[in-house]
């Protein structure tokens, strides 16, 4: 399954925040001025949305974009993310929540994301626990990472998802069945490593042809692959975030999206 992009198609609604559907992963960012104003002239060059975690850079990450962005700029959504690598019991979500409530400065999480389904913990109750604070007014919206299709149905019946985060890009495609799931209901799929891997064959001739790096190509792919896809990838450069923006300008051919499927 794919869609053409057009004009309209290059935004997605997260968090009730209209965003463009390229957004910012910031896995190793950390606490400097130098970074804190990456993180200003990031906002304004427009990703909408900002992906974080507990975990990232010990904690820098998120204490990073508080103290950068706080209070937060109109028209930008912050995801975040706790549960990480078997840390998905009650009280260990609950400390990591109150901690990224802290370290982002804020009040109310836009996105918060169970990092990963706890082997040792019922998916249910690590989701359970998010969907309090939800009901608090704590957290906006709820996603889930690293997830098959069941997965995902069974966290919808605890609590709405509105996002689903996998390891997906145009050289990894084990998460087609959960991006065509997603699509089919209306859930916004986040790939994360998005340029991991290199390519098909095909992918720098693709690339030269619109005079565009294999980089932009790839995102191009993802965002014709699915209306609901928002990928995420990372950089501390604002020219390299740029780059991957301007993927979004990007029309590739059926003939095209074809031949790198």
């Amino acid at each position: 399954m794919s869609t053409q992009p057009s004009a309209a198609s290059r935004t997605l609604t997260v968090a009730g925040i209209e965003v463009a559907r390229i957004g910012l992963g910031t896995n190793r960012l950390t606490s400097t001025p130098g970074n804190h104003e990456f993180l200003r002239e990031a906002v304004e060059a427009g990703p909408g949305m900002i992906d974080t975690a507990h975990v990232y850079s010990g904690g820098d990450s998120e204490r990073a974009i508080g103290e950068a962005l706080s209070p937060k700029p109109d028209g930008l959504v912050i995801a975040t993310k706790g549960g990480y690598s078997g840390r998905g019991s009650p009280e260990e979500l609950r400390a990591q929540i109150e901690q990224s409530l802290e370290s982002l400065r804020t009040d109310v999480i836009d996105l918060y994301y169970l990092h990963r389904v706890d082997p040792e913990t019922p998916l249910e109750v690590s989701l359970g626990v998010i969907a309090e604070y939800r009901d608090a007014g704590r957290i906006k919206e709820v996603g889930v990472s690293a997830v098959s299709v069941e997965q995902v149905e069974a966290a919808r019946r605890v609590v709405p998802i509105a996002a689903v985060q996998n390891h997906y890009n145009v050289a990894d495609r084990g998460s087609d069945d959960v991006v065509d799931y997603c699509e089919e209901n209306g859930i916004v799929f986040v790939p994360y490593y998005p340029l991991k891997g290199g390519g098909p064959p095909g992918l720098e001739e693709v690339a030269e042809s619109h005079g565009m790096s294999p980089e932009q190509i790839a995102l191009a792919w993802l965002l014709r692959r699915s209306l609901v896809t928002l990928p995420i990838p990372g950089t501390l450069s604002i020219d390299h975030l740029r780059e991957d923006l301007s993927a979004l300008e990007i029309e590739l051919t059926d003939e095209e999206f074809e031949a790198l499927s």
